[in-house]
């Protein structure tokens, strides 16, 4: 099967062509620990979890590797306003992040390096680029010479000398010219520092991950991903130091940018009052119904977050359960995924056309009333799930899950058996009133011979 995806450097869908066909390296920017994951956050992660899962059903090996910034001048900032050691401020956002990812379905990837462990890697490759003319000290810092590099602005398309022309802005007065970067600055006592040929300091954002990406996956790689608010200046600026220290043509041989996350049709903001985590909206959505509503536009064009997508999702994925709920499926290694999704995300992700094969297959178990054949539809609608991340759970767990603002299960089970008590004393007004409270509390029951079952709005 052939694999097609949406270049940012060539701007155009591109033959999918490994440089190693035994093992895949995908390099995605990861989190800067500073403050809890938002909505936004979570996407990129989502997205290059997906193509995580499918790239392992195409080739043998993938190596994913995905960083955490654990050194930054926002958290030097977070901890100046809150008086908490930055340790202890990155500490608690790691762990904050690990389990929003794992509440939303986002498998670990292969290799997470910290910024904090490779300020060796960074030095050396400052050093190299010193060595080489692209990079200059001034004063305590280094910087990267934009102008030495004539490819600047290949992967955000834009050129160089209109850039060089058109910079108005005051220039620090260590630089040479406006757009160069900083790959090396002093460091202040009261914030983190690391001893170095040019004094006591700390790395600039953009040389980490170019030497943890050229660590882990070598001076080219496969794919680098990360949101489109990446492109430009923090990926190019990757491209730049990367290809000039290792002499290469090409940091990553395809790119690949999700796009931004509105809510309600607005930029997020904690001014606007619209800054939302995904700590804050698992206390009222389950994790996979956030992850639903993540991938319900294509990865490439801008989401729209809102409280009616959310629920669009929980309904979507209830119907998908139901189709589910009662079947005894076979072992996922004796069943094979479904084709129309297979095809979906072969060509550039196309995650919705992917849930709407989805759909398609519970469509096809609804329409049969063989016990067989909904088996093994339900089966391969199992097996699919699995790609994007989905219906991994029981139905039964799904049904009943709860999130903060709900029923817990042990208090719909009460309130069941008071019902039945109820019904065998014939008290039916009173089996009524308990029947209506669950409702009110968006508790579905369903009675049938075999006794009540339950299951969430």
């Amino acid at each position: 099967m052939s694999l097609k995806l949406y270049n940012s450097l060539t701007r155009q869908k591109d033959l999918f062509t490994p440089l190693n066909p035994d093992c895949i390296g995908m390099y995605v920017c990861g989190p800067t620990v500073y403050d809890f994951a938002h909505i936004g956050n979570a996407r990129p992660f989502v997205v290059f979890d997906i193509l995580a899962r499918f790239l392992r059903y195409l080739y043998p090996k993938v190596v994913y590797v995905r960083n955490i910034t654990d050194v930054d001048d926002k958290i030097n900032a977070a901890s100046l306003q809150s008086g908490e050691p930055i340790g202890v401020i990155t500490a608690r956002t790691i762990k904050t992040f690990h389990e929003d990812m794992h509440a939303i379905g986002a498998i670990a990837p292969d290799i997470e390096p910290r910024a904090t462990n490779h300020i060796p890697e960074m030095i050396e490759m400052i050093k190299t680029l010193i060595d080489k003319g692209y990079a200059y000290v001034a004063g305590d810092h280094v910087l990267f010479s934009v102008k030495q590099f004539p490819r600047y602005g290949q992967l955000s398309n834009r050129n160089l000398e209109d850039m060089l022309a058109g910079a108005r802005v005051e220039v620090a007065p260590y630089k040479q010219e406006a757009s160069d970067f900083v790959l090396w600055k002093p460091s202040a006592p009261e914030i983190p520092g690391w001893d170095s040929p040019w004094g006591r300091g700390r790395p600039g954002w953009h040389i980490e991950c170019s030497a943890m990406g050229g660590k882990y996956l070598g001076a080219t790689f496969d794919i680098h991903g990360g949101g489109i608010d990446l492109i430009f200046p923090h990926h190019e600026n990757e491209v730049a130091q990367s290809c000039c220290a290792n002499n290469t043509e090409r940091l990553a041989n395809y790119w690949l940018h999700n796009g931004h996350v509105t809510v309600d049709g607005e930029k997020m903001s904690k001014s606007l009052g619209n800054f939302l985590t995904v700590r804050d909206l698992l206390s009222d959505y389950a994790g996979e119904t956030l992850r639903f509503a993540l991938i319900m536009s294509h990865y490439r064009q801008p989401l729209d977050w809102s409280a009616a997508q959310a629920k669009q999702a929980k309904q979507a994925l209830d119907r998908l359960y139901l189709a589910l709920r009662g079947l005894d499926l076979a072992e996922s290694g004796d069943v094979l995924p479904d084709a129309a999704l297979l095809n979906a995300l072969a060509d550039d992700l196309n995650i919705p056309l992917a849930l709407s094969a989805l759909h398609e297959l519970a469509n096809q178990i609804h329409k049969t009333d063989d016990l067989q054949e909904k088996t093994v539809i339900a089966s391969t609608l199992k097996k699919s799930g699995y790609f994007l991340g989905l219906l991994q759970q029981d139905p039964e767990i799904w049904f009943q899950q709860a999130t903060a603002k709900e029923l817990d299960a042990a208090t719909i089970e009460s309130l069941i058996e008071a019902r039945r008590q109820a019904r065998v004393n014939r008290q039916f007004q009173e089996a009524d009133r308990l029947r209506q409270e669950l409702w009110d509390q968006g508790v579905i029951l369903e009675d049938s011979a075999a006794g009540t079952t339950w299951r969430r709005m």
